[in-house]
């Protein structure tokens, strides 16, 4: 949903055309982007491509009436929470307690003057947005108070690799993706990128238990000389699943171990997308995959593990998938082979890491859609 100084969006829903141009129009003119739709059904398939901060629907439409509407909204955690308003002529008091037992937050009658119409929608507008910002900065008071954090705030010094990261969250609010750089002893370093999957805050909530199996299992290997990233993954994996609370949350993982002596990584990973590692002698992009299943989803997963070799100026990267989630015009999509076409080709203009990062989210190209995290790990010697 828009903050800040972003302009509002809001979704109409009526089979009444001169009444959603006249409604679009006032909310034009008082700086409110609407969109307009004539049935619930259309208005489910727009839904795929916007998130606005307000849905206003009639409640007689042929086909799809608006409480059935209502309905398959209340069914998708991604549209359940957005406001709601019922637009209608009618004034009966039971369709109207009916309507609010299903969380809508109003009943606009459409003999109501438009102005009064637009002011009403947008104080509504006004006070969830509020009520977000409020709930965000405590959460972030809250975050700070535990000292808790789930991305780091530098990055590792390792003798012949140089490690880069940049981690942006959706909309400012805090959410699963963690970034973690653990230096075991003098010889290993690990590097943890992970993905909660659940809704953004309850996502963000989870992570810090996650990271605390992760934290605690590298180190409980590393003392009892078990160095290898996919048995710490199986034993994560195995606890996970024997948590109460965790045991229905699922999350991507990528794990990589740098060897300071033979300067080998080892790595793992747990439903996570394929690395790409650029390989500067001959100017390719390889993709390396784990293969290996989400954490959480089933006891007693065996996770493989692969070394990789980085030749001088060679590359290593590692992304969430919020790197290849975007929207634009056509709605939202997850692109990773353009993703990986892009990267192959600022890489090969030598591209800096900061200049690859400004490129990837050019605000006219695309739209962000979830947290967004990549690390970049650079053989230098």
């Amino acid at each position: 949903m828009a903050t800040g100084t972003q302009v509002k969006t809001i979704l109409l829903v009526d089979d009444n055309q001169l009444f959603l141009k006249m409604l679009s129009q006032a909310f034009k003119k008082a700086g409110i982007a609407c969109v307009t739709v004539e049935s619930g059904k259309e208005a489910l398939k727009k839904l795929g491509s916007l998130l606005p901060d307000a849905i206003l629907s009639d409640y007689e439409m042929p086909g799809m009436n608006g409480m059935e509407f209502r309905q398959q909204l209340m069914a998708n955690d991604a549209f359940k929470d957005i406001p709601f308003v019922f637009l209608t002529y009618i004034t009966d008091n039971d369709l109207m307690v009916k309507g609010l037992d299903m969380q809508a937050v109003d009943y606009v009658i459409k003999d109501t003057p438009i102005n009064v119409i637009v002011s009403k929608i947008n104080n509504l507008i006004y006070t969830v947005q509020k009520q977000q910002e409020l709930s965000k900065s405590e959460l972030k008071k809250a975050a700070e108070a535990l000292n808790v954090k789930s991305i780091p705030t530098k990055t590792p010094k390792i003798s012949g690799f140089e490690v880069d990261f940049w981690h942006r969250p959706y909309q400012d609010t805090p959410g699963g993706d963690f970034i973690d750089f653990i230096q075991a002893n003098e010889r290993y370093t690990f590097i943890v990128l992970g993905d909660i999957m659940g809704k953004k805050w309850m996502a963000w909530f989870f992570t810090f238990s996650f990271l605390s199996y992760i934290r605690a299992a590298i180190r409980f290997c590393v003392l009892s000389r078990d160095y290898s990233v996919g048995s710490i993954l199986q034993k994560v994996n195995d606890v996970i699943c024997l948590d109460d609370v965790l045991k229905d949350i699922l999350s991507s993982l990528s794990l990589l171990m740098i060897d300071n002596e033979t300067q080998i990584i080892t790595y793992s990973g747990a439903g996570d997308l394929p690395l790409l590692h650029f390989e500067a002698d001959t100017s390719t992009l390889k993709q390396i995959s784990g293969g290996g299943l989400l954490l959480g989803l089933f006891a007693g997963n065996e996770y493989t593990e692969q070394q990789i070799t980085l030749a001088k100026n060679d590359q290593l990267l590692i992304f969430t998938d919020g790197m290849i989630d975007f929207s634009n015009d056509a709605g939202k999509k997850s692109d990773y082979n353009n993703f990986a076409h892009n990267i192959d080709l600022m890489l090969n203009k030598k591209y800096s890491f900061k200049c690859i990062q400004d490129e990837l989210f050019e605000p006219s190209l695309a739209v962000q859609v979830d947290d967004c995290s990549i690390i970049n790990i650079r053989k230098t010697a």
